[in-house]
């Protein structure tokens, strides 16, 4: 079992920056691929961004390219996205996901873990 928790979410003009974090616990959570996803209201949850265990495989979906980070410290069993340049339409619930199978993609049902989400807001 993987227990994962996120943090650092809040309320950020547009421009601005925000690292969110996520913790994850577990013998093998290093090993695990980690992902963002978010959650607009009305909206159904979409990609964000991915990286696998060894950082060798990272992934990020087109609408964040460019802004956002994803990284881990696998000391720390933890994975943070840093995001950049923060717009209207980043507003959503981020929720942090894992899964053991190194080739897992971008399709939220492919991920067993998910932490319990963090709301970000940017206002305009």
């Amino acid at each position: 079992q993987v227990q994962l928790v996120e943090s650092g979410g809040g309320l950020v003009q547009a421009g601005g920056s925000l690292r969110l974090s996520c913790a994850a616990s577990g013998r093998t959570a290093s090993s695990y691929v980690m992902a963002w996803f978010r959650q607009a209201p009305g909206k159904e949850r979409e990609f964000v961004a991915l990286i696998s265990g060894g950082r060798t495989r990272s992934n990020y979906a087109d609408s964040v390219k460019g802004r956002f980070t994803i990284s881990r410290d696998n000391a720390r069993s933890t994975v943070y996205l840093q995001m950049n340049g923060l717009k209207p339409e980043d507003t959503a619930v981020y929720y942090c996901a894992a899964d053991a199978d190194y080739y897992v993609g971008a399709r939220d049902y492919e991920y067993d873990y998910w932490g319990q989400g963090t709301q970000v807001t940017v206002s305009s």
